[in-house]
């Protein structure tokens, strides 16, 4: 028997044994006690309009802000490693290498706790919008600033130095031309790390909610305590996967457009 036949005979059997798994799973499972617990369509109804106009929307807005803080924030910390000085590349060090090391959960603890107890009367301006957004800020942009500089130093060399040929200078030459490059070769992973962002956005419940500031999983958990079934938490995972999938899409149709134009 040839290679090639070998492998097709191989595949066809793993395909066979997966699905003999699913028709076993399919007849085991009991559909009837699974529909009423996870897909009662009366507690679904229930949940709506606010799972939408409020606890997706807050959820959208806690993870965008802190996105876009921490991206804003990422870039620095980026260029700083990459500086000359010494004094801004151990700062930039330091920086990322503490809020790697730290739980998003104790950032917002710190930031909701500790800043009260150290500037009595103070609070980050904002509210809870404020505080989500430093605290995702802060610890997706120690990440976001080891992927900036990742692609700032994937571009080739000879892209600077052309423009510095041109009579550029280098802050010039790094803005006009090196950073719009390095982002287009970090996509990915900047996605990949809003995708991270909207999860850890649950991590707002540390700060106390109300009806106006709630996001999903607090949603979801108030809505399962209430009653006693698990197809809020069903909800609020389509609520999650509508935002995580088209942006999974985006970046795909933004790669293969960037591929093609090589």
């Amino acid at each position: 028997m040839s290679p090639r036949k070998r492998a097709q005979v191989s595949r066809g059997i793993q395909y066979g044994i997966l699905v003999l798994l699913a028709i076993v799973i399919a007849l085991a499972a009991d559909w009837k006690t699974l529909a009423e617990d996870f897909a009662d369509l009366d507690i679904a109804a229930a949940m709506f309009p606010e799972v939408i106009t409020t606890a997706l929307k807050n959820t959208v807005l806690y993870t965008a802000s802190g996105f876009a803080f921490g991206l804003g924030l990422g870039l620095v910390l980026a260029l700083m490693r990459l500086s000359p000085v010494g004094p801004y590349r151990w700062m930039a060090t330091a920086f990322i290498e503490f809020f790697r090391g730290l739980p998003a959960l104790v950032v917002f603890i710190a930031l909701s706790v500790g800043i009260a107890i150290a500037f009595p009367g103070r609070a980050i301006p904002g509210g809870t919008l404020g505080v989500a957004t430093v605290a995702l800020g802060l610890v997706g942009g120690a990440y976001m600033a080891e992927t900036i500089r990742a692609g700032i130093q994937a571009v080739p060399k000879g892209q600077m130095e052309a423009a510095r040929s041109l009579g550029m200078s280098p802050t010039r030459a790094m803005i006009s031309i090196v950073i719009p490059q390095a982002f287009r070769i970090i996509l990915p992973p900047l996605t990949n790390e809003l995708i991270l962002l909207t999860k850890d956005s649950s991590l707002v419940y540390v700060l106390g909610y109300t009806s106006s500031t709630i996001e999903l999983t607090s949603f979801g958990r108030a809505a399962l305590n209430q009653e006693k079934s698990m197809t809020p938490l069903v909800v609020i995972s389509v609520c999650y996967l509508m935002i995580t999938i088209p942006l999974s899409i985006v970046v795909r149709r933004m790669e293969s457009r960037a591929e093609r134009a090589r």
